[in-house]
C-alpha cells in the first residue's frame, strides 16, 4: 500500500482529505505527517499557507526528532533550517545533523540574529569549520562582544593552517585576531621612537574615523525606504519622538538643571528676554551625543534619523521606536533586516503601539509563519477586528478556549472563538473515535 505522502504528491486524494492533511489531522505517524506538511507548505499553492501555520504550531518534540535524525528527508531539513521557519529549540540539533549541508550552515550563519549566536558556537561542527566561522564573522547583527568572541575563535582555527603553510597576507585579507597581534608588535617597535609613535597614532585615528563613517553610511534598505516614503516623511517632518503609552521623563530628568537667575532689582527696567530658537533635531549624532540611554539618543533625532535607527539600531532601540507616534517611523522597525521573530511576537501583543503596526505585521509572510505572532495578534484588544477575524481560524484548540473567555477582546471575537472551539473539539473527538 503506498504511503500517504505518495498519494498526496500524486494528487490521488480528495480535497477534503488534503485540507485535513494541511491541518495535521491525519491518523498517521508524526514523522510522515511532518513530511506531508512540508510538501504542502512548499509545493502546493492551495494549502501552503494552512500547512505553514500548522507546522509553526507543531509539537516541538516531533520536530526535534526529525531535526536530529540523519535519515530525515532533505526537503524537511531544509525547511526547518530556513531562517523564515527556524525554531531556536531545533537549531543545535540541525547544526549537528550531518545530513544538513554545509551550504545551508553558511547561509544561516550570515543571517542569524544575536540571540542565536551562542547556540551556533556550542556546535562542534560549526566551531571546527573555518568557512562557517568566517560567515559568522561577516554577520553584522551581533554585538561588539559577540563579534570579538567569534574573531578570536576564527584566529585560533586559522593559526594552525598558517604554521603548516605560511604565506604573506595583505592587510585587507588578514583576520582581526592577526591584525591585533601585528598592532601590538608595531606598538612595541615604536615605543622608543616618538616620530614613529605619532605617525602610528595618526594612522589609528584615521582608521577609526573611516570605520565610524562606514557605520553611519546609509544601507541600501534604508535608502530605498526613505525614497519610497519621501512624501510621508516630508509631511511628518518636525514631529518629535512621542512614544505611545509613555513619556520622555527620562530625557527631561537627564538634562542639567537650569541656573537660577537673580530677581531683577526694583525700579530698574529689565531687558527684554532674548529670543531663543528651538533646538533642531538631527539626522546624524556625534560620538559624544551617542553616549547615554537609548531614549536620550532617540529624542535628539529628527524623523529621518529615527527611521535610520529603526532599521539599523539595536533591539532596545527598536523596542522604543516601534512605539513612536509617527507611523512612518514605527513601520520602519518592521522593515529592519535585524529584527527577530521573538521581537515581532512581543510587538504583536503590545497595547502601546499604533494600530497600523498591528495591521502591518500580518502582511509579512515571514512573521505569520510564527504561531506565537498569530496568537498574540488575536489576543491583543488593540488589533483591528477585521485582522483578528481572519486569524482566529488558525488558532489551536487550547488557545481558542482561552480566547473565548478573554474579556479584553470584543464580543465578536469571543463568540467566533467559542464557535470554532466547539467545532474543532467535535472534529478531534470524531477522529479519535
Amino acid at each position: 500500500m503506498p504511503r500517504m505522502l505518495e498519494l498526496v504528491r500524486a494528487s490521488a486524494v480528495p480535497a477534503t482529505l488534503m485540507q485535513s492533511a494541511a491541518k495535521g489531522a491525519l491518523s498517521i505517524p508524526p514523522q510522515e505527517m511532518i513530511e506531508i506538511l512540508v510538501y504542502l507548505a512548499t509545493q502546493n499553492k492551495v494549502f501552503a499557507e494552512q500547512a505553514g501555520l500548522t507546522l509553526a504550531g507543531w509539537d516541538e518534540a516531533s520536530l526535534l526528532a526529525a531535526a536530529s535524525n540523519p535519515a530525515t528527508p532533505k526537503e524537511v531539513l531544509e525547511y526547518l533550517i530556513d531562517a523564515r521557519n527556524l525554531r531556536p529549540a531545533l537549531l543545535l540539533a540541525l547544526l549537528e545533523n550531518p545530513a544538513v549541508s554545509m551550504d545551508w550552515l553558511l547561509r544561516l550563519a550570515n543571517s542569524i540574529s544575536r540571540d542565536d549566536v551562542d547556540t551556533f558556537l556550542k556546535s562542534k561542527r560549526v566551531s571546527g569549520s573555518q568557512e562557517v566561522m568566517r560567515s559568522l564573522a561577516a554577520n553584522r547583527n551581533f554585538t561588539g562582544i559577540q563579534s570579538a568572541g567569534i574573531e578570536e575563535r576564527l584566529a585560533v582555527l586559522i593559526a594552525p593552517a598558517q604554521v603548516q603553510s605560511p604565506q604573506v597576507q595583505s592587510p585587507q585579507t588578514q583576520t582581526p585576531g592577526v591584525q591585533a597581534a601585528e598592532l601590538q608588535s608595531t606598538k612595541d617597535q615604536t615605543a622608543n621612537d616618538p616620530e614613529k609613535e605619532a605617525s602610528a597614532v595618526k594612522s589609528s585615528e584615521r582608521a577609526g574615523i573611516e570605520r565610524e563613517s562606514e557605520a553611519d553610511s546609509p544601507d541600501p534598505e534604508v535608502t530605498q525606504y526613505l525614497t519610497e516614503h519621501a512624501s510621508e516623511i516630508a509631511a511628518e517632518a518636525g514631529k518629535p519622538f512621542n512614544p505611545l503609552g509613555g513619556t520622555l521623563e527620562e530625557v527631561a530628568s537627564s538634562e542639567p538643571p537650569a541656573e537660577k537667575k537673580a530677581k531683577p532689582v526694583p525700579d530698574v527696567e529689565a531687558p527684554e528676554p532674548e529670543f531663543k530658537r528651538p533646538a533642531l533635531k538631527k539626522s546624524v549624532l556625534t560620538a559624544e551625543e551617542k553616549r547615554g540611554s537609548a531614549l536620550q539618543k532617540i529624542a535628539r533625532l529628527d524623523i529621518t534619523g529615527r527611521i535610520q535607527l529603526a532599521m539599523k539600531g539595536t533591539k532596545e532601540e527598536r523596542a522604543l521606536l516601534v512605539r513612536d507616534g509617527t507611523k512612518i517611523v514605527a513601520l520602519a522597525v518592521l522593515e529592519s533586516p535585524k529584527i527577530s521573530d521573538a521581537e515581532v511576537e512581543k510587538f504583536a501583543g503590545q497595547k502601546n503601539v499604533l494600530e497600523v503596526v498591528l495591521r502591518a505585521i500580518p502582511m509579512k509572510r515571514r512573521f505569520m509563519k510564527q504561531y506565537g505572532v498569530v496568537r498574540n495578534l488575536v489576543s491583543n484588544p488593540r488589533t483591528p477586528i477585521d485582522v483578528s477575524l481572519g486569524l482566529v481560524k488558525h488558532l489551536m484548540v487550547n488557545d481558542l478556549k482561552l480566547l473565548s473567555n478573554n474579556k479584553d477582546v470584543s464580543d465578536t471575537i469571543r463568540k467566533l472563538a467559542t464557535k470554532m472551539f466547539r467545532q474543532k473539539l467535535d472534529t478531534s473527538k470524531k477522529s479519535t473515535d
